[in-house]
């Protein structure tokens, strides 16, 4: 029986989640979510349970409300780099979830690294 699309993208998170606990050692991780519409992201220290910044493609003031394309991960991305910088983050993991990493995910994560966080 052939694997579903949410079947394998399950494996990969697991894949991706279970990699990065063993070289995290209580580092700060940068969360990617995408759907169809959005795009959010979010600096997350697992250690204490706590979210320390996000940002997201719905934010008015970001100007991509509705938006979902590589313009808008960019926007996003150079966001959280700032927000980061306001939270005394230098350098996070980056976490794609079961997200291949390509087009919005990759310009996501380009961005932040262009904006001073150490991805």
């Amino acid at each position: 029986m052939a694997n579903s699309k949410r079947t394998l993208f399950l494996k990969r998170r697991l894949r991706v989640r279970n990699k990065l606990r063993k070289v995290n050692r209580g580092k700060i991780r940068l969360s990617v979510h995408r759907s169809n519409k959005n795009i959010s992201c979010q600096l997350i220290d697992d250690v204490q349970g706590v979210t320390l910044a996000s940002a997201s493609s719905m934010e008015k003031d970001l100007g991509v409300v509705g938006k979902n394309n590589i313009d808008a991960a960019a926007k996003v991305g150079t966001a959280i780099a700032e927000r980061a910088k306001k939270a005394g983050v230098e350098e996070a993991y980056f976490d794609r979830g079961g997200f291949l990493f390509h087009g919005k995910v990759k310009a996501l994560a380009d961005a932040a690294r262009e904006g001073g966080l150490k991805v």
